[in-house]
């Protein structure tokens, strides 16, 4: 405020007798440059019942699928791994420093919400779309996408089919409750293709239904087409058709009503990606953390900012997860790429993908 402004301000408030409210704004006027320089105290975390129950027990209960290539799958000795098994993995190391203090939860298409709505277990990470209606009237909260996907179609090369609008007349193995079951029936009728669903709940058995011939094609997600294809026993006898009909944007899921603990997976999710695109890996992370060149990975590792404090974790969280399960390329790679899944829209947004970290500040 000038001096002139000041003067006339003044003589405003003797008008409307305002000398001692002139005296307060003097001297709250005064104050303010000391008020600015002072530096803000960080705000205290939120409480997070999911984050104190997991403390509590010890254990992060993570949902996933039942058995799916690249994503979800335990091997002969219980041992699970695949790219939504690391996410598990990185909110457990984020939380209770330990990527073994995982209990994963196998889930069916349908069984998956209610376990989560139930609090059977705390997150889920099991290949599932955001929707609208997923988002508000069930109850959950997406936070955020870590895989973007379509739905697509898969048959045996013995077939002779090249487009899924040869398709008219055929049957197709399909899961229930998924938006997989919408989406194929509007594109039917979209495309007048008349066809006979083979719904079958587990996963297990709806590919072996396909296997078995009792339907013509399969439909899920392109991912879960090639993970399907990559654990035939020759994967050369099953071609995905090139149709891509919906757009299936997948994430780990939440309940609503427990906002901290939406942010840590929302930003382990971000910490991977911005991982990646910092050039920070499981084998360098150490040396990052040590560089001072670089002010936001020097804030997203916690040598500086204070930012764990603000999620209700402590300051090296993202070091640890990133040093743990490496960041979104390398989990990535290490999951999909040997199934034959490409980064298309998951690639960073430098190199033309969909994939994008917000700032660490």
């Amino acid at each position: 405020m000038t001096f002139t402004r000041l003067a006339g301000f003044r003589r405003h408030l003797r008008l409307i007798g305002g000398r001692g409210l002139i005296a307060a704004v003097l001297a709250t006027a005064g104050a303010l440059p000391a008020l600015a320089q002072a530096p803000a105290a960080a705000p205290a975390a939120p409480s997070s019942n999911t984050l104190d129950a997991i403390r509590s027990r010890g254990t992060l209960v993570c949902g996933v699928n039942t058995g799916l290539a690249g994503f979800a799958q335990p091997d002969s000795r219980g041992v699970w791994t695949g790219f939504d098994v690391d996410y598990c993995k990185a909110l457990a190391v984020a939380i209770l420093n330990d990527a073994s203090k995982v209990r994963y939860v196998p889930l069916t298409a349908q069984s998956r919400f209610t376990a989560l709505q139930s609090g059977e277990i705390d997150v889920a990470a099991r290949n599932t779309t955001v929707t609208l209606s997923r988002d508000t009237s069930l109850g959950f909260d997406f936070p955020a996408i870590n895989f973007y996907d379509g739905q697509g179609f898969m048959v045996k090369a013995s077939t002779g089919v090249n487009s899924a609008k040869e398709l008219n007349g055929a049957t197709v193995c399909v899961q229930p409750g998924t938006t997989t079951e919408q989406n194929l029936t509007d594109w039917a009728r979209a495309n007048n293709i008349q066809f006979t669903p083979v719904v079958i709940e587990r996963l297990e058995e709806l590919v072996g239904a396909y296997a078995a011939g009792r339907c013509d094609a399969y439909t899920t997600d392109v991912s879960g087409l090639a993970a399907t294809r990559s654990a035939q026993p020759n994967p050369a006898e099953h071609k995905i058709l090139p149709e891509v009909i919906s757009k299936e944007p997948l994430g780990p899921f939440v309940r609503q009503g427990d906002a901290r603990f939406a942010d840590i997976v929302r930003w382990t999710h971000y910490a991977l990606l911005s991982g990646e695109e910092l050039g920070i890996t499981a084998a360098n992370v150490d040396k990052a953390a040590a560089d001072d060149a670089r002010p936001e990975a020097q804030r997203m590792l916690g040598k500086n900012g204070g930012l764990g404090q603000m999620l209700g974790l402590d300051n090296a969280w993202a070091a640890r997860v990133i040093k743990a399960v490496g960041n979104y390329g390398e989990i990535f790679a290490r999951n999909l790429e040997p199934i034959g899944i490409q980064r298309g829209p998951n690639a960073q947004w430098t190199k033309g993908g969909l994939q994008y970290s917000p700032p660490f500040r």
